[in-house]
């Protein structure tokens, strides 16, 4: 009995911690001829991730920008799909990452972003040097393996969103070729019959 209510401890200890873990992760929608930004204000030396992938809408690409507190670019990307970019802060101040759809005149995008800001905190009671007790090693390993099984189903469901996103509109182009391609038959088949009419009419 102690051995398993060690272990709901442990593991209720590792998912408080995950969805303690600070960063911004979110999905937004960015209009046709529009531009969003996020501000992150973000400690010289301090390592930062940032990661994003468009879901859904027209060729699935945005441009992305990076600035830091001077307004300088360090990063840029035109045209983008996904990608993932980390770099260490060199000055303290605000960092803006800024996702434009001003090529687009007509498509709107759904984008996800993952913006981290330096490293998870490491669990409490563990900072130490000191060895690991049993229950201490379970939590860490169930606390890693919560981050990585949330990595997992996050990256399923963009998969599985921009999926079925493709399936729509590969059905909506099909239905309106079959509609074009049935409405072309009708045109053919009562054009056959008004000739074979014109054949057989008195003249």
């Amino acid at each position: 009995m102690e051995v398993v209510i060690g272990w709901m401890f442990a593991f209720t200890w590792a998912m408080v911690l995950v969805l303690q873990c600070g960063g911004v992760e979110l999905t937004f929608e960015l209009p046709n001829s529009a531009k969003e930004c996020f501000h992150e204000i973000i400690e010289k030396g301090t390592e930062s991730t940032l990661q994003f992938q468009v879901v859904t809408g027209g060729e699935y690409d945005v441009d992305v920008t990076l600035t830091d507190p001077f307004r300088n670019v360090f990063y840029k990307q035109i045209k983008k799909q996904y990608d993932s970019f980390q770099w260490t802060a060199e000055n303290t101040g605000e960092y803006v990452a800024c996702f434009s759809n001003e090529f687009s005149t007509f498509s709107h995008k759904l984008v996800y972003i993952d913006f981290q800001v330096g490293d998870e905190d490491s669990l409490p009671g563990l900072q130490n040097s000191q060895p690991l007790t049993q229950m201490e090693s379970s939590a860490r390993e169930n606390h890693v393996n919560l981050n990585a099984m949330s990595d997992y189903q996050t990256h399923h469901r963009l998969k599985e969103t921009q999926g079925r996103r493709r399936a729509q509109d590969l059905n909506e182009r099909i239905m309106i070729w079959s509609i074009c391609v049935t409405v072309a038959i009708f045109m053919v088949a009562f054009g056959q019959v008004f000739v074979l009419k014109s054949f057989f009419s008195e003249k």
